[in-house]
Protein backbone atom coordinates (compact mmCIF):
# COMPACT_ATOMS: atom_id res chain seq x y z
CA UNK A 1 0.00 0.00 0.00
CA UNK A 2 1.40 3.38 -1.00
CA UNK A 3 1.82 6.02 1.68
CA UNK A 4 -0.64 8.89 1.57
CA UNK A 5 0.90 12.32 1.82
CA UNK A 6 -0.70 14.52 4.47
CA UNK A 7 -2.21 17.70 3.07
CA UNK A 8 -3.96 20.67 4.64
CA UNK A 9 -7.11 19.77 2.70
CA UNK A 10 -7.51 16.43 4.52
CA UNK A 11 -9.80 16.22 7.52
CA UNK A 12 -8.42 15.57 10.97
CA UNK A 13 -10.38 12.29 11.03
CA UNK A 14 -8.89 11.15 7.70
CA UNK A 15 -5.39 11.71 9.01
CA UNK A 16 -6.05 9.87 12.27
CA UNK A 17 -7.65 6.96 10.40
CA UNK A 18 -4.61 6.63 8.11
CA UNK A 19 -2.05 7.35 10.84
CA UNK A 20 -3.34 6.65 14.37
CA UNK A 21 0.01 7.80 15.75
CA UNK A 22 -0.85 11.34 14.72
CA UNK A 23 -3.42 11.74 17.50
CA UNK A 24 -0.69 12.76 19.94
CA UNK A 25 0.21 15.67 17.68
CA UNK A 26 -3.38 16.87 17.60
CA UNK A 27 -3.54 16.63 21.39
CA UNK A 28 -0.25 18.53 21.73
CA UNK A 29 -1.62 21.41 19.63
CA UNK A 30 -5.07 21.29 21.33
CA UNK A 31 -6.82 20.36 18.11
CA UNK A 32 -10.16 18.64 18.63
CA UNK A 33 -10.05 15.22 17.03
CA UNK A 34 -13.54 14.26 18.16
CA UNK A 35 -16.22 16.86 17.52
CA UNK A 36 -13.92 18.93 15.29
CA UNK A 37 -12.50 15.92 13.48
CA UNK A 38 -14.46 16.58 10.31
CA UNK A 39 -12.71 19.92 9.78
CA UNK A 40 -9.87 20.22 7.32
CA UNK A 41 -6.42 20.32 8.82
CA UNK A 42 -6.08 23.93 7.67
CA UNK A 43 -9.31 25.03 9.36
CA UNK A 44 -8.54 23.10 12.55
CA UNK A 45 -5.10 24.71 12.73
CA UNK A 46 -6.56 28.17 12.21
CA UNK A 47 -9.19 27.60 14.89
CA UNK A 48 -6.48 26.48 17.33
CA UNK A 49 -4.19 29.39 16.43
CA UNK A 50 -1.52 27.04 15.08
CA UNK A 51 0.64 27.70 12.02
CA UNK A 52 -0.37 25.12 9.40
CA UNK A 53 3.23 24.50 8.30
CA UNK A 54 4.34 23.83 11.87
CA UNK A 55 1.44 21.42 12.32
CA UNK A 56 2.13 19.60 9.04
CA UNK A 57 5.80 19.20 9.95
CA UNK A 58 4.90 17.83 13.39
CA UNK A 59 2.45 15.31 11.92
CA UNK A 60 4.91 14.19 9.26
CA UNK A 61 7.63 13.75 11.88
CA UNK A 62 5.27 11.73 14.08
CA UNK A 63 4.31 9.38 11.28
CA UNK A 64 7.75 9.34 9.60
CA UNK A 65 6.55 10.33 6.11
Amino acid sequence: MAEVRISKEMSVNQIIKLYPGSIGVFNKFNIDSCCGGSETLEKAAKNAGVDIDVLLNAINEAIDV
